[in-house]
């Protein structure tokens, strides 16, 4: 049976993670850049914000911020729709909606906007979008016909507590250092850290969201991409003498093995299930009003919301889902 989605109330943020159908390798450097550019514009229609990303040769992941619905007037529409679409295509739009307008049919201008505005400000919508027009991309261009993702996209609604975004940003940023690829976060180009590093604005504004005081004080990157970049190191690379590199495997195993926690530097060098199938994640009361609200998606013998997250020391963050699984792989695969 389809499992309801877990969806926020108000401004929401969630952690999407999407893989190839077969887990198939097939996303070099120049399909990475498609996907990036196809994002940035399904972003920039959508009214959502990317905090930051990472895509890897067989899945990507998103730290995505949904606001608050907005009214999307005349001409923010037709400013939009041109991140999506032909000229001539939103030439055509925007010339029916005045025409409709300037003849008092408003109602009918109105079920015109709704066509497009109804996919705005959506998590499903903004997946939806961006998943289709990469496959429409990528079949026509190898001449292949199908679906190009596996299954339904994975999404864990996220408390917009800068604890919570900062530990899931630096999971998202670490995927190529913790699949090998880099050993600096920084030298990996396709994922928010790798954008803000080499100048993108776009990237470097989601990050200050990310790390942005509870008081909401507007922040600049220089001191605060300073700050991030010593939370990643702190939390997912460790130095040597030679280079940086990642948490060695066979410490994470020999924990694990013992019954033992891992520290959250530790951890976040590991593939995390609690990131992807842990349904709701943050603070107690984040996670207990969540569950409450959508208290349909939960067995009736469940009473509480709120579940100790285990192998690690999670620092106040909790989950809404108790895995079956072990929560934590000493994996390259992320």
């Amino acid at each position: 049976m389809r499992v309801a989605r877990i969806l926020g109330e108000g401004e929401a943020f969630y952690h999407i993670l999407s893989r190839i159908v077969d887990r198939r390798l097939i996303l070099d450097d120049a399909e990475k850049e498609r996907f990036r550019r196809i994002m940035r514009a399904v972003e920039a229609f959508s009214g959502c914000q990317v905090l930051t990303w990472a895509c890897l040769s067989n899945h990507w992941h998103i730290c995505l911020r949904v606001p608050e619905p907005e009214l999307v007037t005349d001409k923010e529409l037709i400013r939009r729709l041109h991140y999506l679409y032909e000229s001539a295509a939103v030439a055509q739009v925007a010339t029916e909606l005045a025409d409709l307008r300037s003849n008092g049919r408003d109602a009918e201008a109105d079920a015109l906007k709704a066509r497009y505005t109804r996919r705005m400000y959506s998590l499903s919508e903004f997946v939806k979008t961006l998943k289709q027009r990469f496959t429409m991309s990528y079949n026509r261009r190898h001449d292949r016909q199908g679906t190009l993702w596996e299954s339904r996209f994975k999404s864990v609604l996220f408390e917009g507590s800068r604890r919570a975004l900062w530990t899931l940003a630096s999971y998202i940023d670490l995927n190529a250092v913790r699949a090998g690829i880099v050993s600096d976060p920084q030298d990996y180009r396709f994922c928010g850290y790798g954008e803000a590093i080499a100048g993108v604005d776009i990237a470097r504004k989601g990050l200050i969201r990310v790390m942005q005081s509870p008081d909401g004080k507007m922040e600049t990157w220089e001191r605060l991409g300073k700050h991030y970049r010593h939370l990643l190191y702190q939390r997912g690379v460790k130095e040597t003498e030679r280079n940086r590199g990642g948490i060695d495997a066979e410490r994470v195993q020999e924990v694990l093995a013992n019954g033992g926690r891992l520290t959250m530097r530790e951890a976040l060098h590991c593939r995390v299930r609690y990131f992807s199938d842990g349904m709701i994640l943050g603070s107690r009361v984040f996670v207990d009003e969540a569950f409450h609200r959508c208290r349909g998606n939960f067995g009736v013998k469940r009473h509480t919301g709120a579940i100790t997250m285990r192998a690690a020391q999670w620092k106040g963050l909790f989950a809404a889902r108790r895995l079956q699984l072990a929560p934590i792989a000493p994996s390259v695969v992320c």
